[in-house]
């Protein structure tokens, strides 16, 4: 049964209903879903939050934040909503020569209908900007390998739906690291951003 579970989950664009916090099992079984994803497959199990009753606070606001955790040498994106692991995808990172640099970004700006500034006035559908010299995520090809400028490059049914729930600020985290598990590694956010750091200061020096 676990096994049948894990397949369809596998699914291109494939959406497991789920309640707002999930199980652990859940969880664990997005885990194992994303280690068998195709080039421009995703698994998403996010559950949007109901309604709000008359004169209540909106459940988004009350909802935990999403942080995003791209690994580099998986490629795959992870999203989990507090500390738990929701939804998983392939994507297409920076080929050699125009690598994808590792860090903690917050998100800048978000535009759903980008173009590029810097190649031709490309499409970058979705797009949600890490920093001012050009890393963004993105809709984009997926061939199974690193393949882009320097963005992530997302299938466009995750880019979408990730576009859904995040916000100015959101967290992503970009690691040379294999992620591993249905929990956020919070070191996570101290090593890469300790990475970065040393690589500005590194930067100054020359």
């Amino acid at each position: 049964m676990k096994k049948m579970a894990v397949t369809l989950l596998a699914m291109t664009g494939a959406i497991m209903v789920a309640q707002p916090a999930l199980a652990r099992s859940e969880a664990a079984m997005i885990d194992a879903a994303a280690a068998e994803l195709a080039p421009n497959d995703y698994v998403w199990a996010d559950a949007a939050p109901p309604p709000a009753a008359p004169g209540q606070p909106s459940p988004v606001a009350l909802a935990q934040p999403v942080t995003l955790v791209v690994s580099l040498p998986l490629q795959r994106a992870y999203v989990y909503r507090g500390d738990v692991l929701v939804a998983a995808s392939t994507v297409s990172t920076g080929r050699d020569g125009n690598d994808t640099p590792t860090g903690v970004y917050p998100i800048l700006q978000k535009n759903k209908d980008h173009r590029s500034n810097i190649y031709d006035g490309a499409p970058m559908p979705y797009m949600q900007r890490l920093t001012w010299d050009g890393i963004a995520l993105h809709a984009g090809n997926n061939p199974g390998f690193p393949d882009s400028h320097g963005c992530v490059r997302l299938p466009t049914g995750f880019a979408k739906k990730l576009f859904g729930v995040t916000t100015l600020g959101t967290t992503v985290v970009i690691t040379d690291e294999a992620v591993v598990g249905d929990r956020l590694d919070r070191s996570l956010l101290q090593t890469e951003a300790s990475r970065a750091n040393a690589a500005q200061i590194a930067a100054l020096d020359r």
